[in-house]
């Protein structure tokens, strides 16, 4: 993780971008892997843990009409919050994650491991992707972590 994680910083620095990222199942994973090397402050503008719709809906503007019809743990809601954190912060690149991390909160619709990850950047089309990992908690947050990781990077 922490060679990806300087990897995307060094990338990111290259071009001059700033990164704000959104989380809540991993409730700010994201975040420290990135501010665990040393001078990621030239690029990591700030994180967001909004774990509750409250927070997503104060902080990141997420509509609550898009809570009420899609849920939580939704490309909607994964979409909004991406594009809240772009707008609340200073950053180039923002990304949010919303997902069922386990080993509660599953639905028949909505399994454990179903993970929304999504990428907002300025003048650009919003991407989200689904994603349905496998494993425990601790595996499922690890891995929504590592796909965002690699998510950016690719966009830089």
């Amino acid at each position: 993780m922490t060679s990806l994680a300087e990897k995307l910083l060094s990338a990111a620095r290259a071009k001059g971008l700033k990164i704000a990222t959104a989380e809540s199942c991993t409730g700010g994973m994201i975040a420290v892997a990135l501010t665990d090397i040393a001078g990621s402050s030239d690029v990591f503008d700030r994180g967001f843990v909004t774990y509750s719709n409250a927070a997503k809906i104060k902080h990141l503007g997420v509509l609550p009409t898009t809570i009420e019809r899609y849920g939580a743990v939704s490309a909607e809601v994964a979409k909004e919050m991406a594009q809240g954190c772009l707008g609340a912060s200073d950053a180039d690149i923002a990304v949010s994650v919303t997902g069922i991390a386990g080993p509660g909160g599953a639905t028949t619709t909505k399994p454990v491991g179903l993970v929304f990850i999504a990428l907002a950047r300025k003048n650009s089309e919003t991407i989200v992707l689904k994603n349905h990992f496998a494993g425990d908690r601790a595996s499922v947050r690890q891995q929504s972590v590592d796909k965002l990781l690699h998510m950016i990077l690719e966009v830089i």
